[in-house]
């Protein structure tokens, strides 16, 4: 794993790597383990959640995350709905105590979920 490096730059959308731990577990459930991991989980985890915080474009992603596509890879194995009709996002951002996005990022995880489930639901 690379070597956790420290961000310029806090947001108000990031979380403790404290609390990072305790939902890693769950992150890490979607991982296949062919390759060592090559990117700081917890600097995807707060890239996720600025995004969904502030609405802005993958390609908006500020330089001192990891690259949007990195980003946009990793949220995107998130946020397959299981069997249970949940994806692994919700249950972490549901553990996190996460409340929610503010007005401008909710539609961006809104349309991801209903879109997963929209598909399970015609298959």
């Amino acid at each position: 794993m690379q070597t956790p490096r420290m961000r310029e730059k806090n947001y108000p959308s990031d979380v403790s790597r404290e609390r990072f731990e305790q939902i890693r577990p769950i992150l890490e459930q979607a991982r296949k383990r062919t390759k060592p991991v090559t990117v700081d989980m917890y600097e995807v985890w707060c890239a996720v959640l600025y995004l969904l915080r502030t609405g802005c474009p993958w390609r908006a992603l500020p330089s001192d995350f990891p690259k949007w596509r990195t980003v946009h890879s990793y949220f995107a194995k998130w946020s397959e709905v299981d069997d249970e009709g949940m994806s692994l996002l919700e249950r972490a951002l549901k553990k996190s105590g996460w409340r929610g996005p503010r007005e401008t990022g909710a539609q961006g995880l809104q349309h991801v979920l209903d879109r997963g489930r929209a598909e399970r639901e015609e298959q």
